[in-house]
């Protein structure tokens, strides 16, 4: 979804909460390996007015027909058809992680931000559940210094939890730590599968 210019989102109501943590455990050094693996070429994430600091990106699925590599980490919101991209043929592991969202996926990004770094309070455009897209967040490295608020509470994240987060509502992460932040980031079509899923996980 296109990122918004700097505001607060306004209050949101929803059937679901604004942070649901998925029933799923993926292998941290697995992750690590795989990230080893294509650790390189990182993109600057391209809103400059949403961050300080080192804010940076790698495409793993993109739009199809996007080569240039600023156009495989835009999230395309009038977008219909989206491939694999080239990394993710080095990475075998994001692949079975991937696989194990059975719902249809459209961009899939690792998104890094370095220490000292700053993402300041946005929103994304109707980037929730009930419109139909689900961002969900699996964290590779972390540090217990980074702070990540949603609607100005805190969500703790630990390497190979996975996780849905509301980002129309307003969030921001800042990250004190000395080692990087590195998620993987899966934009996903909100299905029976995955809608299921999500009020099953809320419930719990």
């Amino acid at each position: 979804m296109l990122d918004q210019v700097i505001r607060t989102a306004p209050p949101q109501d929803s059937p679901l909460p604004d942070r649901i943590k998925l029933p799923f455990a993926f292998d941290p050094d697995r992750l690590c390996a795989d990230l080893d693996a294509v650790d390189r070429d990182w993109i600057d994430h391209l809103v400059k007015q949403n961050y300080e600091g080192n804010w940076s990106v790698l495409p793993l699925r993109h739009t199809a027909g996007a080569t240039h590599p600023v156009m495989m980490i835009y999230s395309d919101p009038s977008g219909t058809e989206f491939v694999d991209g080239p990394l993710l043929a080095h990475t075998p592991y994001f692949r079975e992680v991937l696989a194990a969202f059975r719902c249809p996926l459209t961009v899939v990004r690792l998104m890094r931000l370095t220490p000292g770094s700053v993402i300041k309070p946005h929103y994304d455009h109707d980037l929730a559940a009930e419109h139909g897209a689900a961002r969900l967040h699996i964290p590779i490295t972390t540090n217990p210094d980074v702070e990540f608020l949603l609607n100005g509470t805190p969500v703790t994240m630990a390497p190979g939890e996975a996780w849905y987060l509301r980002l129309m509502d307003t969030h921001s992460v800042v990250n004190r730590g000395t080692s990087d932040r590195v998620h993987l980031v899966i934009d996903a079509v909100v299905d029976d599968w995955l809608s299921e899923m999500l009020a099953a996980s809320a419930g719990q």
